[in-house]
């Protein structure tokens, strides 16, 4: 029998719901369980920390420390009934691929897994994991396109096109965007605005930003940022 310590009922019932299983909770996964415990998503935290699993206890749907690289263990909790795990360990990559390994042989759909390093991610991908996620690694590519630019936010969707969040310059201000071009002049597209003080409205050829606007820029991720240190 494996030996595992749970709070809040039977977790497989969870796996029933709209839910979502997350093992290993330091800083990532805790912040991933706890976004997606706030989104109304059902969360089963696993953990090996017994500390951190009583610190858990009551915030998320249920929270077990076990070892998460015993199949018993995984089996036990109902984590074949699961299509939604994120592996979220870093700390120790052989339990990080183990527990991996384990949840791919039991054919869930969709398996997200950390990885630590660039060689890391690869052992994951070579394993079959379909969405390796280098969360450290991506945060300091999307902090440096902000450090570097006037941009208010940065997200890099696929390879070479991003989608940022910045003010107007005055190649578009006072006027509407059909007559400005941007797309034409700049190769990239000004989706959405917000007024100040207001929500956010799709553009139209009509719209015209004024210069107390944030706008959303698309586009190829070298375009998109120049665009965004236009005065």
């Amino acid at each position: 029998m494996a030996k595992f310590h749970m709070f809040g009922g039977d977790p497989t019932r969870v796996a029933e719901a709209n839910s979502v299983a997350v093992i290993g909770l330091g800083r990532f996964g805790q912040s991933l369980a706890l976004e997606l415990m706030a989104k109304g998503t059902e969360v089963l935290g696993i953990d090996g920390d017994e500390e951190i699993v009583q610190s858990l206890n009551g915030q998320l749907t249920h929270v077990v420390m076990g070892d998460s690289t015993k199949e018993q263990t995984l089996r036990q909790l109902g984590l074949p009934e699961f299509d939604r795990v994120v592996v979220a360990i870093g700390s120790d990559i052989q339990a990080s691929i183990l527990t991996t390994s384990l949840l791919l042989r039991f054919d869930i759909e969709h398996v997200w897994a950390k990885a630590v390093s660039d060689a890391h991610g690869t052992i994951l991908e070579q394993l079959g994991v379909k969405h390796v996620i280098y969360p450290e690694k991506d945060m300091g590519k999307r902090v440096a396109h902000l450090v570097r630019g006037a941009m208010q936010d940065y997200i890099e969707i696929g390879e070479n096109f991003a989608l940022v969040k910045t003010r107007p310059g005055q190649a578009v201000i006072g006027k509407p965007l059909g007559e400005a071009q941007i797309r034409s002049r700049y190769g990239v597209t000004i989706t959405a605005y917000r007024p100040a003080g207001q929500d956010w409205n799709y553009t139209t050829a009509d719209t015209v930003i004024q210069a107390d606007d944030t706008i959303l820029v698309a586009g190829p991720t070298q375009k998109a940022e120049a665009f965004s240190q236009l005065t």
